[in-house]
């Protein structure tokens, strides 16, 4: 099949990877898009691993307001230049950040800051403590195939930067 100039701009839309990425990928998959998309996400998580031990510095707060204002969120989402913390890509993976911690109420950010009296006092397995009470080893609400590590692991993927969420609080009217 011939690689066009519409199949390579198709991929690229999908995927966000470069245009120069995706014209190659089609080459090899012989105008494959599906099987194109499989490689650029291989490729792109194994590129957003050597990107997450760059520093994050810009980035945006989220705000989730629960219908009937009794439930609020804020999540602090930090990336490496002001330029992609404006992208919509970018905007749109902290509302949905903002949203989770709504939902399921972690308690921290990273497994490295439970400590370790809380895992043995709840009588969970280390693991199993982590996917209910740590954002980053939590299923993600909306597709629990996915955790929120990976959620920003692709959305490092596709904007190229590393992702780190820093904190955030959460607020529920009588709590």
């Amino acid at each position: 099949m011939a690689v066009t100039t519409e199949l390579v701009k198709e991929l690229r839309e999908r995927t966000g990877a470069g245009i120069k990425e995706c014209r190659d990928t089609l080459l090899k998959t012989d105008g494959n898009i599906d099987q194109a998309i499989d490689i650029l996400r291989e490729k792109g998580i194994a590129d957003a691993g050597k990107k997450q031990s760059r520093e994050a510095r810009e980035g945006r707060i989220a705000i989730y307001e629960h219908p009937g204002s009794k439930l609020v969120t804020i999540v602090e989402v930090n990336c490496e230049t002001d330029f992609v913390a404006r992208t919509d890509d970018f905007i749109a993976l902290s509302r949905e950040l903002a949203l989770h911690v709504a939902a399921t109420n972690p308690l921290y950010v990273n497994p490295e800051d439970v400590p370790a009296d809380d895992i043995a006092a709840s009588g969970m397995p280390p693991e199993k403590f982590y996917e209910e009470h740590v954002l980053l080893a939590q299923p993600f609400v909306k597709d629990a195939t996915v955790t929120i590590q990976d959620k920003i692991k692709e959305g490092i993927a596709k904007l190229g930067e590393n992702i780190v969420v820093r904190r955030f609080a959460r607020y529920e009217v009588g709590n």
